[in-house]
């Protein structure tokens, strides 16, 4: 099953390669009939789609490699360096096009074919819309964090592109052609904003952060549901790598149960999980019942 999942993910990866490139090249298309600097940002933006697809495309690859004697916890990890890089990249696009922004500020111009150029722009924004819900839905099912991060950032290209095309319409209609390079500084903020939280949340992955709140939830019910004759679990711990878990815990049971009966509540407790989060790694360490912590259960 993990392994049809990560096929998945590696196949629309793929897929993000050429759609991006298509959107990219409306959008520099749409650039050249109206001359509009909002717009060359708003391409600009695409051109980092182009390359953080590439890299999304071949960290999941490397993610989906079997665990080997190098890593023997796998190569999930590589999802996050790629969302960090994307990140990264999306920070320097902001700033690339503050700098066309700024220096347009003097001399704002359209050129004589600006509703075309508005109308090839809102065909690619209707592209990049479908495709970054697409992404999401599968990223987030998969638990990719290198779909995810892509999903995030074309749905801030789209965001982009909206506003940008409301401007020069609005400009178009009032004549206040200073709008376009005003605009887009501002978008450059929004995507400033939008490159940081990509940012944060590869490196709290790479910085093994705890897992959500509702995975641990989900992972205390399974423990619960499948204690058996055991007394307790506590100190509960988990992190998450991509759609991978790690957890442990102490279980405790009556001191004079059988190692077999105890071990058998262990794998009780185990393939539930593994039907919850297939391909994950869970330690449980058996305590006897002098470590009671609590009154039954008790969990992180």
């Amino acid at each position: 099953m993990t392994e049809v999942r990560g096929q998945m993910t590696q196949k629309i990866a793929l897929w993000s390669i050429p759609i991006s490139i298509a959107v990219l090249a409306l959008k520099l298309l749409a650039w050249w009939l109206t001359g509009s600097v909002a717009l060359l940002s708003d391409a600009m933006e695409s051109t980092v789609n182009v390359v953080a697809a590439l890299l999304a495309y071949f960290a999941v690859r490397v993610a989906n490699k079997p665990p080997d004697e190098n890593h023997p916890f796998g190569h999930k990890k590589a999802e996050y360096l790629s969302a960090v890089v994307e990140g990264v990249l999306i920070v320097l696009a902001a700033f690339l096009i503050i700098r066309e922004a700024v220096l347009a500020l003097p001399n704002p111009h359209l050129e004589d074919a600006p509703l075309l150029g508005i109308v090839v722009n809102v065909i690619a924004t209707g592209v990049n819309g479908a495709w970054a819900y697409l992404l999401l839905k599968i990223g987030r099912r998969e638990c990719s964090p290198a779909l995810e991060a892509s999903s995030r950032h074309i749905f801030t290209d789209v965001m982009t592109s909206v506003g940008v095309i409301a401007g020069l319409i609005l400009a178009l209609v009032t004549g206040w052609l200073i709008l376009d390079p005003i605009l887009a500084i501002l978008v450059a903020l929004n995507i400033l904003w939008e490159g940081w939280k990509v940012i944060r949340a590869s490196v709290d992955g790479l910085m093994d952060v705890t897992l959500s709140e509702h995975d641990l939830q989900t992972v205390s019910k399974a423990i619960e549901a499948n204690l058996g004759a055991a007394l307790e679990y506590h100190d509960l711990k988990g992190r998450r790598s991509a759609n991978v878990i790690f957890v442990e815990f102490h279980l405790v049971v009556d001191g004079t149960m059988p190692v077999s009966a105890a071990h058998d509540i262990c794998n009780d407790i185990e393939e539930e999980l593994d039907r919850l989060y297939p391909g994950s790694v869970f330690v449980i360490h058996l305590e006897p019942d002098e470590e009671l912590k609590g009154d039954g259960v008790s969990s992180h």
